[in-house]
């Protein structure tokens, strides 16, 4: 099993939609939500997902797909 951290950016027209639900019921990845901010006009949250490395790989081919940006993150998620 992979772990992989990474922050999704969530346009305005995006923040309604339950995207990170959707990836676990589409996709055989674990996401484990680190931090986030989400308000009416924008939101980001930073995760980390774990499953196979291809299944990741497709899952966040995914999401982008939907609109949302998706950055990998180094370090620890939960540190300042």
């Amino acid at each position: 099993m992979a772990k992989l951290k990474v922050n999704f950016t969530f346009p305005d027209n995006i923040v309604p939609r339950p995207v990170i639900w959707e990836l676990g019921q589409k996709f055989s990845v674990i996401t484990n939500i680190r931090k986030a901010e989400v308000r009416d006009d924008f939101g980001w949250v930073m995760l980390e997902l774990e499953g196979e490395e291809s299944e990741i790989d497709i899952s966040l081919d995914w999401v982008r797909s939907t609109g949302v940006q998706v950055d990998l993150v180094s370090g620890d998620v939960v540190a300042g």
